[in-house]
């Protein structure tokens, strides 16, 4: 999503000039399929990477690339151009070579030379790039969430598929051993039937403030970043993290921090893929802030094996000796005690027990390591996170905001029936209240957003029955040409 930098130095009649053939490579892409296919890898050809997105996670994936053999990041894009200059010198460092520094996705793209993009860009560009790049002939990291509404997930899968691409998700977890001994220590049946499989996202989400409207950084090209997003003011709570607390733009933190537990809670429940049905409730409680998604948050998925508990409160501390700590974690609760830490906890209170070792297939080299790999044999099964994965866990997140989005105001004085008797859903809802009235919050008085419940069907990936209409208004958005998501990839 950048344009090289010495594009800053031509003149107008060059910009434009630059600008419409950016656009005809663009309708090349998305119409024509593989303008720029991939090449064939020998097992010693370097895979030449671009990184887009280079604030934040980024420079992490540059860091990533410079540390693993075989690969060199030849293009670093961004529409922000800020830090072309000090993210190219440590490329430089490694490789000797400076990347190709530009502002638009698509120019890199249509370079036949560059083989995967690593994408680390706000969430309501991922699916947009992963689509332009397998259309492309390019392989792709994504960071998580795959996608930034639920249909979006689907077509990375069919792009991914019928351009023969390798696309790995971001949820980092499922390349690590350890994490994988315990999802099959939970799936084996000795430490019992699995009854509840709970995630915890705590962390400090406090208020962002309000910013009004302003110019954009010279730096920055605004209309580029808003993207596929619907036309609006620049502002600086955008720019460049806290649009995850925007719809528009992100998805909460339960679709932030939260993705990586909410992978592992449902990689615990065998075979799970879409829930029956979802519920979530919560609130935005941050005085004077601008933000929209919710810092507290609970949602509860069921499937026909287990429940899906999912834990999400913003207003902690990362200190120890807070009395609401930083916690971010996975608990899995059977019939026999509670599986955590990578420990079984029997009930009756016995002492904790190492859980047993498991043959488990994880591909080495990290998230990261496992992708290059994969790009290099051209097997799927290479990738540990690869897209599907990917958009059934980032699927659990949408259902959830879709009922959020749904609900309606409820006073913290009434006891919802919505709660029921599981201790698990009972206890994760009371985390909430007691953390709320912990930091000074008065309850009485206060309300909630309680969602509505709705009905997934897991075959059509559509809600059914009672409020599908408005909730299959969520499974897409309006998207802002000509960065459009196609219906056909």
């Amino acid at each position: 999503m950048t344009k090289n930098s010495r594009l800053g130095n031509t003149t107008p009649t060059t910009r434009r000039r630059f600008l419409k053939s950016s656009l005809a490579a663009m309708a090349t892409i998305t119409i024509a399929g593989t303008k720029s296919s991939g090449r064939v890898l020998g097992a010693n050809d370097t895979i030449r990477v671009g990184v887009a997105g280079i604030h934040g996670q980024g420079n992490a994936h540059i860091e990533q690339y410079i540390g693993l053999e075989g690969c060199q990041v030849t293009y670093l894009i961004d529409p922000d151009s800020s830090l072309f200059g000090s993210r190219s010198e440590k490329i430089v460092e490694k490789w000797g070579t400076p990347p190709k520094c530009v502002q638009d996705i698509r120019e890199a793209l249509n370079d036949k030379n560059l083989d995967a993009i690593s994408i680390a860009t706000p969430n309501h560009w991922h699916s947009l790039a992963t689509i332009w790049a397998c259309q492309a002939g390019k392989d792709v990291y994504v960071e998580k969430p795959l996608c930034h509404n639920l249909v979006e997930g689907r077509r990375c899968i069919e792009a991914a598929r019928v351009h023969k691409r390798i696309v790995q998700h971001g949820t980092q977890q499922r390349s690590s051993v350890g994490r994988a001994n315990e999802i099959a220590a939970v799936q084996s049946g000795k430490y019992g039937k699995l009854l509840v499989s709970k995630g915890y996202c705590c962390k400090p989400r406090w208020s962002i403030g309000h910013k009004a409207p302003s110019t954009p950084p010279a730096d920055l090209d605004f209309n580029l970043w808003l993207g596929p997003a619907g036309e609006q003011p620049y502002h600086g709570n955008l720019v460049h993290y806290n649009w995850h607390w925007f719809w528009e733009f992100g998805n909460g933190d339960i679709g932030n921090q939260g993705i990586h537990e909410l992978d592992v809670a449902r990689w615990a429940i065998k075979g799970a893929t879409l829930p029956g049905k979802v519920w979530s409730l919560g609130g935005r409680f941050a005085e004077g802030d601008q933000g929209q998604t919710p810092n507290m948050q609970m949602a509860v998925f069921e499937y026909p094996e287990a429940l899906l508990v999912f834990e999400v409160r913003g207003l902690v501390d990362k200190p120890s000796d807070s009395a609401f700590k930083f916690k971010v974690a996975n608990e899995y609760y059977t019939t026999e005690g509670m599986i955590a830490n990578r420990k079984f906890y029997p009930k009756g209170g016995s002492a904790p027990q190492d859980l047993d070792q498991f043959d488990v297939n994880v591909k080495p080299g990290g998230p990261w390591g496992s992708f290059l790999q994969a790009v290099r044999s051209r097997n799927v099964s290479d990738c540990n996170a690869d897209v599907e994965l990917g958009h059934h866990s980032c699927s659990l997140i949408h259902a959830a905001n879709a009922s959020y989005r749904l609900g309606e105001k409820v006073s913290f004085d009434e006891k919802s029936k919505k709660l029921g008797d599981n201790r698990e859903v009972v206890e994760t809802f009371e985390n909430i209240t007691r953390n709320l009235q912990g930091v000074g919050i008065k309850l009485a008085g206060e309300s909630y957003q309680l969602g509505r419940t709705l009905t997934l069907d897991a075959q059509t990936e559509r809600y059914v029955g009672d409020g599908a209409e408005q909730a299959n208004a969520f499974l897409t958005r309006k998207y802002r040409a000509p960065f459009v998501v196609p219906d056909v990839v």
